[in-house]
């Protein structure tokens, strides 16, 4: 049972995240006469019939500026990984953590090739 509230509360998170844009449109239509008496820009000139649409815009436009800067913000937060090949034995593995630490440099060297298996067996042991 708890299971399935967490999954729920979960799903419900990432799902309103995306849809903030829907969410703000529903509550314009549920309150679309309200917004239209009282927060509408133009409610002194009822010829421009534009009864809330003008809130409407402004909170749409609100919605997409914090979204932006939740991406922005969650991509300053990531991390970058860069390979770089040096060598062709030698490999380096560099991570970036942010603009303020120095990345930090993994390196690993491959094994060397033997050369002991690339020649043939002697020719008497499977005769």
């Amino acid at each position: 049972m708890i299971n399935r509230l967490i999954a729920i509360t979960l799903l419900v998170a990432l799902i309103s995240a995306n849809l903030s844009r829907f969410v703000v449109y529903a509550e314009f239509k549920a309150n679309q006469q309200y917004i239209a008496a009282a927060l509408c820009e133009n409610r002194d000139k009822p010829e421009m019939h534009c009864d809330g649409k003008c809130y409407l815009m402004k909170k749409l436009k609100e919605a997409e500026d914090k979204e932006k800067k939740q991406e922005q913000a969650s991509q300053k937060k990531g991390a970058q990984d860069v390979f770089i090949i040096t060598s062709p034995m030698q490999i380096s593995f560099v991570t970036f953590l942010s603009k303020k630490k120095r990345p930090v440099p993994h390196l690993f060297q491959l094994p060397e090739i033997s050369s002991d298996i690339l020649h043939p067996p002697p020719a008497g042991i499977f005769s």
